[in-house]
């Protein structure tokens, strides 16, 4: 910690070292060692660099390395994580998205910029845009067949409990007509290839559909997102009247445990592995021959250990299968066993990893549903 007298950096020590300040005041990463001298609040290096897109309203120096004279000191002293969670966070909605240091840039910017440069938090009479019930505009949706994007109208309504789209903007009738209560949604830059790419997945006849969408302002899609989620959350707490607050909001939308590359094989077991893309939404696993097919090719369902359900690491031996991955995972369910591998060894230990924490969960009335659906259609 360059310059400052020796009573100036005793005290930032200790306002450093408040367990208040512990984690990075927009998302939660341990041993923040930047902050902000305008703002009082100390953050990590990557909210650090957002801090700095925003001079107008925080100015951040690193608590290791810069120079922090006497009334800069003060100021933090004064303020802190706690004083400036009470002032900018004070009346965030329930349904609202939070992000912390896993979710992606435009997420924690917009979440930072709301805080303190739109003080979107700082009064309950706040009107918020996507508190409205209603949202309408143009994304950029990613065609099924040719992989364009083009301009589409979406019309999201909590009076109808829906979200629609129209290839047309005069269109009468729109393309899809989706209840909110089965939409999810999701942020995938890196898998869409934009920065503000939104994934928006809903069940239709019990299958999993999958829309590709962004748009050129980081503000507006992290808006349609929380606007999803202010619908979805009144419309839960009219179908669930008794279900408390928290238990709604664990209902919206939620990200996906684990994404990635595996081998399988078919029910027989005896025919060559192929690479498919997997995805694990809750106790759905998917695979997909391409990361943006908008249906998978197929679905296995993934129950609790009280169930019958497991995950062990390596193949059955015998196996017949040709596979050119040798990491291999074994899903039991009641019914059969599914085969997969692994291209290293890390991305085997994850899949065990999240797996086994969707096993060891019991399973909701709703999910027995779900099972006795796949136990049918198989």
């Amino acid at each position: 910690m360059a310059g400052g007298n020796e009573r100036s950096m005793k005290t930032l020590k200790e306002v450093w070292r408040r367990s208040e300040n512990s984690l990075c005041a927009d998302c939660g990463k341990p041993d923040p060692d930047w902050a902000s001298s305008t703002l009082g609040v100390f953050v990590c290096l990557s909210c650090s660099g957002i801090h700095r897109n925003i001079p107008s309203i925080s100015k951040v120096k690193s608590l290791k390395m810069d120079h922090w004279d006497d009334a800069q000191v003060q100021f933090l002293a004064k303020h802190g994580n706690a004083v400036s969670k009470a002032t900018y966070e004070a009346y965030i909605p329930i349904y609202y998205y939070q992000p912390t240091y896993n979710d992606c840039q435009v997420l924690r910017e917009q979440w930072i910029r709301a805080k303190y440069e739109r003080k979107e938090f700082t009064k309950p009479e706040k009107h918020l845009l996507y508190s409205d019930g209603v949202k309408e505009g143009i994304l950029w949706k990613r065609g099924r067949d040719n992989g364009q994007f083009l301009p589409r109208k979406f019309l999201l309504s909590e009076r109808e409990g829906c979200l629609k789209y129209f290839t047309k903007q005069d269109a009468k009738e729109p393309k899809i007509s989706v209840k909110v209560d089965v939409i999810n949604a999701t942020f995938q830059p890196a898998k869409i290839g934009n920065p503000n790419g939104l994934q928006i997945t809903y069940l239709k006849d019990n299958k999993t559909r999958n829309i590709f969408v962004y748009h050129e302002s980081g503000k507006e899609v992290v808006d349609w997102f929380n606007a999803i989620r202010s619908v979805q959350f009144h419309y839960l707490k009219v179908a669930f009247p008794i279900a408390s607050d928290n238990e709604i909001k664990n209902r919206l939308t939620r990200n996906f445990l684990k994404e990635g590359y595996m081998e399988k094989t078919g029910p027989k077991q005896r025919e060559a592995f192929k690479k498919r893309w997997f995805t694990l939404d809750h106790r759905r696993l998917m695979y997909f021959k391409d990361p943006l097919d908008a249906f998978a090719k197929g679905e296995v369902f993934v129950g609790s250990r009280e169930n019958g359900y497991s995950v062990q690491k390596g193949l059955p031996s015998g196996t017949q299968g040709n596979f050119s991955w040798h990491y291999g995972l074994t899903i039991v369910t009641p019914d059969r066993e599914y085969l997969f591998t692994c291209e290293t060894e890390t991305d085997q230990l994850d899949w065990i990893t999240a797996f086994t924490s969707i096993i060891n969960q019991a399973m909701t009335p709703q999910e027995y549903a779900i099972e006795a659906y796949f136990k049918f259609k198989s």
